[in-house]
């Protein structure tokens, strides 16, 4: 598995002189949120602050630092209202999104440009670590056609895929940013699962699927238990489930299928797994904001308390 933090570390090992661009303030609607970065040397760029005419700034003035002669330059199509302040290892951009630069979202955004030394190397690097730590797990169960397109998917998000299969050749090709498992009990993954964890159930034996389902909906803490298959495989699955796997009906109403809702009837693998994975990062976004809101509530009692 190759993490975001081992790109970033190969990023910082390989590019020679590197520039850090980071968006330090906003003010009103702008691309990206403050805190978004992207790190530029001569040839290559990781990350983004937003695209668009400001990125394009910000990249040119960067690239102007990184160069071996390090000279800055100034910066083209710059609005008479925008400002630069520039000394040998430092740049700021404070550029209003107006027509002038080709944008119109109508904010205010504050650019940091710096040249990266070791230490803000290992505090990125840090940084990065800490992030990676504290992302939401999404398991997927099955890597088949549709478990394959969804791990696509979901490589690109800022979560932590984890992709279990029983058979070994399932599990060949997927994405480097996904962790694969092979085990021939996947049911138990569930329970070793954090808080928070969203399930998408899709392998190629229903009667496994049901068993995985049932261990999901036993985590009352999950954000998302989702299952693929039809209206039939939900029924049957239901009828079980309430007879003879002791559930019940509060459990059951939290179990989506078939994953990726039925609003667009088409079962090609790719356009399955685009809808699954916008379902499954609203899950974990609105559970999240559930959870601080709980958890501020807690600690507003203990206070009052």
């Amino acid at each position: 598995m190759n993490s975001k933090v081992q790109s970033l570390k190969a990023f910082l090992a390989s590019a020679g002189r590197v520039a850090l661009v980071e968006v330090a303030g906003t003010k009103g609607s702008t691309p990206r949120e403050k805190g978004a970065f992207m790190l530029v040397s001569a040839s290559a760029i990781l990350g983004t602050i937003g695209g668009g005419q400001l990125e394009y700034m910000a990249l040119d003035k960067a690239r102007q630092m990184v160069m071996p002669s390090g000279r800055l330059g100034s910066v083209g199509r710059l609005q008479s209202s925008s400002r630069i302040e520039v000394d040998e290892v430092c740049a700021t951009l404070d550029v209003p999104l107006g027509p002038e630069i080709g944008q119109c979202c109508g904010g205010r955004v504050e650019v940091l440009i710096r040249l990266v030394d070791a230490t803000l190397a290992a505090e990125l690097v840090a940084t990065a670590e800490a992030e990676e730590a504290h992302l939401p797990h999404v398991y997927i169960f099955g890597g088949g056609h549709v478990g394959q397109a969804l791990a696509a998917s979901l490589a690109l998000l800022p979560i932590h895929a984890v992709v279990i299969e029983t058979r070994a050749e399932a599990l060949e090709g997927m994405p480097e940013t996904v962790e694969t498992r092979l085990t021939p009990m996947p049911e138990a993954e569930i329970r070793k699962a954090p808080p928070g964890a969203a399930f998408a159930i899709l392998t190629h034996d229903h009667a496994l699927d049901f068993l995985i389902v049932t261990e999901a909906l036993k985590r009352d803490d999950a954000a998302y238990v989702g299952m693929i298959g039809s209206k039939t495989k939900k029924a049957t699955f239901k009828n079980w489930f309430l007879k003879s796997a002791e559930g019940s009906e509060a459990e059951f109403a939290r179990l989506v299928s078939p994953i990726g809702g039925d609003a667009v009837k088409d079962k090609r693998p790719p356009v399955i797994a685009a809808l699954a994975a916008a379902q499954i990062m609203t899950a974990l976004v609105v559970h999240n904001a559930s959870s601080n809101a709980d958890h501020q509530v807690r600690q507003e009692k203990a206070m009052a308390g």
